[in-house]
């Protein structure tokens, strides 16, 4: 992906390690860099700068999606853009299946219509992207499976990675010929992943820092008798070394009834609606579990068009019969992964959104949960109440 002549838009603030790691290796290898000062702007600048790769967050990917189906549905061809992502995902689900030393067949029916969509609706979705780009390096948060599936499957591979600022960003990455989709990949040469017995992700390696500075405490705290830095992030390594997270140690709820619940799962179910822009589980130390909810505006116009609700406020939709109703059945998806005890109870959806602006978004959009319960803890009580 890297070389001479070869460009990259970044949108991620040079203040990130994975950025900065990035423009560096983009340096050496002689790539260009173009830089984007708002995500708002991506897909024009993406179109005048025509990246061989990007390097992006999951919502990013969610929004190209999103909006590709909206313009097929008041286009009239809704119907054929769902087909077109449908066997996208199939046509990738097998790919990964043969990677993974599954024996599995691509009927002749499918490849037919991936051949045809790969001429008349794919090329489409890429030229989004600046029509030269056929990877993206993606972290920060959790990618949704079928979205990974779905731009593989028009010719987009999302390579899910992961890091910390502590290991110099990527501490493993899919490669472009080997992905494990729903994984993070293979440890990056010169580091060592290791499964702790609670399963926390502990990483040495030539990119981990040396420690925390004036603050031989916190240093000594951070890594464990063999000198592997702990994470706090839980894991597997599958039978390849292929690394997959499950959670992380600190959000892990227990309610009162003492269930330990992972609600990073659940919200990625949740935000996988089309309606959903953020969700917050919460239940800790509380009688069950429950969910904070924010609309995607981008989406809201279109859905209600859609839906022949007309024009409905912020306010209005957070309140909607109709609204509620399509955000339940999100939740009802993410409840039906877990036990009942661990399903999610009840919900509101807030009729403000989550931003930056505001103090709960990280400039590479990744959700500050801390000062989300802190600044909606009235909310949150109001869910418990009787």
């Amino acid at each position: 992906m890297l070389g001479t002549g070869e460009r990259t838009l970044m949108f991620l603030p040079l203040a990130h390690v994975l950025a900065r790691a990035v423009q560096q290796v983009c340096v050496h290898a002689g790539s260009t860099i173009a830089h984007t000062s708002s995500a708002s702007t991506l897909v024009a600048d993406m179109a005048a700068v025509k990246p061989g790769f990007l390097l992006a967050v999951p919502r990013i990917f969610e929004k190209i999606r999103t909006t590709a189906s909206n313009t097929a549905q008041a286009a009239g061809r809704g119907a054929v853009f769902a087909q077109a992502e449908s066997v996208a995902i199939e046509y990738s689900r097998a790919a990964d299946a043969r990677a993974r030393g599954i024996h599995t067949r691509r009927s002749p029916v499918l490849l037919a219509k991936h051949a045809l969509f790969n001429k008349v609706l794919y090329p489409k979705l890429r030229a989004v992207l600046g029509g030269r780009a056929r990877y993206a390096i993606c972290g920060a948060s959790a990618l949704n499976t079928d979205l990974a599936h779905f731009f593989r499957g028009a010719g987009v591979g999302l390579l899910e990675g992961y890091g910390l600022t502590e290991t110099t960003a990527p501490a493993t990455v899919n490669m472009a010929r080997d992905v494990r989709v729903g994984s993070v990949g293979i440890p990056v040469p010169g580091t060592v992943i290791r499964i702790a017995e609670d399963g926390e992700i502990r990483i040495k390696g030539i990119g981990v820092f040396a420690g925390y500075h004036r603050n031989a405490r916190a240093t000594a705290e951070a890594f464990d008798e063999d000198g592997f830095f702990k994470t706090g992030d839980t894991g597997i390594l599958d039978d390849c070394g292929f690394l997959g997270i499950t959670g992380r140690k600190k959000d892990i709820l227990v309610t009162a009834g003492g269930k330990n619940v992972a609600p990073g799962p659940l919200e990625e179910i949740i935000r996988a609606s089309r309606l959903v822009n953020q969700v917050i589980v919460v239940g800790e130390n509380r009688p069950f579990v429950a969910a904070l909810v924010t609309l995607d505006t981008d989406e809201l116009g279109p859905w209600c068009r859609a839906n022949s609700l007309g024009g409905l406020s912020l306010g209005q939709a957070a309140v909607h019969p109709r609204v509620l109703a399509e955000i339940q059945a999100a939740v009802d998806a993410a409840n039906e992964t877990v036990s009942q005890a661990e399903g999610i109870r009840k919900f509101t959806v807030l009729d403000s959104e989550l931003t930056e602006e505001s103090g709960h978004l990280t400039p590479s959009l990744k959700l500050k949960r801390a000062s989300v319960i802190t600044d909606y803890s009235a909310v949150i009580d109001s869910l418990y109440e009787r």
